[in-house]
């Protein structure tokens, strides 16, 4: 990003400031244009006042040279905004790569192979950013992800736990819309348009980032738990006491959520109660147990799995800003 400084100008009764000529003469723009302002505290951003955005358009030259890899490629491709990839080759490009970019693109939310052949594959995103909606997406992630949570705790009093297996593939669509999430928020940080469209400002779209990754991570951390609970011999006694205290996780987990996309103080506060109150609960079983002979270490591994699933909505609820009372002059 190049900076200019200008010095304010009065011109009758208005104070006016020049746009460099570089930044004009790259947008098209001349003495009949109009432009965006958008003003801070104490900033002021002008944008060339355009319907639409350029479409970003990638080309890779295949093959790849050994250090890369065609799904990391397409993957990075994705979240850095691109529109258009096209996937160039002198050569027939091998089933097996093609089968790999099949397979990223099922990863990848509206990103589609429009056109194939033996040596080119072309891929567009075919949904249009502004229809869509952060909050709604972060919301998903939540709720699948409790949806997982709430089948790996109940794997603790199940006779059948062949449900514990499945979790995994729901974590992929957790994966999807975080990839998704990420793609928008990266393109909301240079595109004004997505900004007003999403009514975010820059601080909103980085506390974003970071929701979305603990939603992510826990995800894969319920995909943890689950497996070592499939894999657990804990007895029904154990496992029960266990339950019983992780099992209403939900009113906790939705509060937080809540509470972030509705930029709730008072919400996120009694999220971090709930939480508080869970954690004391697990420490009170872990504590009632801790002297007990036989106790397996599995056991506690779960207790402690548990806690860290819970710390990542909990850590959702602290990104909600507090209330400021403000000073009296």
């Amino acid at each position: 990003m190049t900076k200019f400084v200008r010095r304010l100008q009065r011109i009758g009764s208005s104070i006016l400031v020049s746009l460099p000529k570089e930044w004009i003469d790259a947008n098209n723009l001349d003495k009949s244009s109009q432009v965006e302002l958008e003003t801070g505290q104490d900033s002021i951003s002008i944008s060339a006042n355009k319907d639409t955005r350029p479409t970003k358009e990638l080309v890779i030259s295949y093959p790849l040279p050994k250090e890369e890899n065609i799904v990391a490629d397409l993957t990075g491709a994705y979240l850095l905004g691109y529109d258009i990839i096209q996937i160039n080759s002198k050569s027939i490009i091998p089933g097996e790569d093609r089968e790999k970019i099949r397979n990223s693109m099922r990863r990848l939310v509206g990103m589609e192979i429009i056109e194939e052949d033996s040596s080119h594959i072309n891929m567009q995103f075919l949904l249009d950013a502004t229809t869509l909606n952060p909050e709604k997406i972060l919301k998903r992630m939540s709720s699948i992800a409790l949806g997982m949570y709430d089948d790996a705790s109940n794997g603790l009093i199940s006779d059948d736990k062949s449900n514990l297996k499945t979790i995994s593939k729901r974590d992929v669509e957790v994966n999807r819309q975080y990839f998704l999430l990420v793609r928008l928020i990266r393109s909301t940080l240079v595109d004004t348009r997505l900004s007003h469209a999403f009514n975010l400002e820059n601080i909103d779209v980085l506390d974003y980032r970071v929701a979305a990754n603990l939603l992510e991570n826990a995800g894969d951390s319920i995909v943890d738990i689950s497996n070592s609970i499939y894999n657990s011999s804990l007895s029904k006694e154990l496992s029960k006491k266990l339950h019983e205290v992780v099992r209403d996780f939900n009113k906790l987990a939705e509060k937080s959520i809540d509470a972030f996309i509705k930029a709730d103080r008072l919400l996120a506060i009694e999220a971090i109660s709930l939480h508080k109150q869970y954690e004391e609960k697990l420490v009170l079983l872990r504590s009632s147990l801790d002297k007990k002979k036989q106790i397996p270490i599995d056991f506690f591994d779960l207790v402690y799995m548990f806690e860290g699933i819970a710390q990542y909505w909990a850590d959702l609820a602290d990104l909600v800003k507090p209330i400021y009372n403000q000073e009296i002059k």
